[in-house]
C-alpha cells in the first residue's frame, strides 16, 4: 500500500492508511517503513547542502613520517592504568601500544610521544588522531606548530577515514581479552606481547 501510494512521507501515508486501518504501534511502523524506504532515499529531492564525501587517508611516503594515535579507553583497571594509547605507522603498518591513564594530560601525552615514538623512530610530518579535548589542546597545538607537525583530524564516527586504526584496534582488544586473567586487571602485561604479535603478523 505505501509504495501504490506514491511516497508521500511519513506524515501523509500515517494519515491515508488511518483512513482504513489501525493497530498498535502503527505510528512506529510508518516511521520505519518510510525512513528504510530505499526508493525515497535514492529519488526524493534533498534541500540540505550536499556534504562533501568522506576520504580515506593517503599512504605516507616513508616509515613512521605519518602516524595514527588513539585511546582505548574505560578499560579494567590494571596496575592503576586504564587506558591505551594505540599508535599506528601508515607505511609498514606497524604499531605502539602504550598503558595509559584515562586522566591523562596534554603535557604526558607529549612526554609519552617523546619517549616512546620519537625517541625511536624520529619526528613525523604529520599525526593523524580524533578531535578529543587532548589532541586540540593549546598545549599539544603549540607542540606541534614548534616540531612543524601537521595535524590531522578525524570525524568520529567515521571509521572509513582511518580505516586502519579501527582495524588495529580491534585486533589488539581480541588478543588481551584471550589472554588476561580471570580478574582483567592484567592488561597492561600483555601489550609488549599484543604489539610483538601485531608488528609480526600480516597486515
Amino acid at each position: 500500500m505505501i509504495p501504490l501510494a506514491g511516497h508521500p512521507g511519513q506524515e501523509k501515508t500515517l494519515k491515508l492508511i488511518n483512513m482504513d486501518l489501525y493497530w498498535a504501534c502503527i505510528n512506529q511502523f510508518i516511521k520505519d517503513s518510510v525512513s528504510s524506504c530505499q526508493q525515497c532515499s535514492r529519488n526524493k529531492n534533498n534541500h540540505h547542502k550536499k556534504f562533501g564525501l568522506l576520504k580515506p587517508l593517503q599512504i605516507p611516503s616513508g616509515p613512521w613520517n605519518s602516524f595514527s594515535m588513539n585511546f582505548i579507553t574505560r578499560l579494567p583497571l590494571s596496575s592503576n592504568f586504564d587506558s591505551i594509547l594505540v599508535v599506528v605507522d601508515g607505511f609498514p603498518r606497524m604499531a605502539i601500544f602504550i598503558p595509559a591513564y584515562g586522566t591523562i594530560t596534554a603535557l604526558e601525552l607529549a612526554q609519552i610521544f617523546i619517549s616512546h615514538v620519537f625517541s625511536k623512530h624520529g619526528l613525523p610530518t604529520s599525526i593523524v588522531s580524533y578531535s578529543g579535548s587532548l589532541f586540540v589542546s593549546s598545549f599539544w597545538t603549540n607542540l606541534c606548530q614548534q616540531l612543524k607537525i601537521s595535524r590531522d583530524l578525524l570525524i568520529a564516527f567515521h571509521p572509513e577515514t582511518d580505516g586502519q586504526k579501527e582495524r588495529v584496534n580491534q585486533i589488539l582488544e581480541k588478543y588481551l581479552w584471550m589472554y588476561v586473567s580471570y580478574h582483567q586487571d592484567d592488561l597492561h602485561t600483555w601489550l609488549p606481547l599484543a604489539k610483538f604479535s601485531y608488528n609480526n603478523g600480516e597486515h
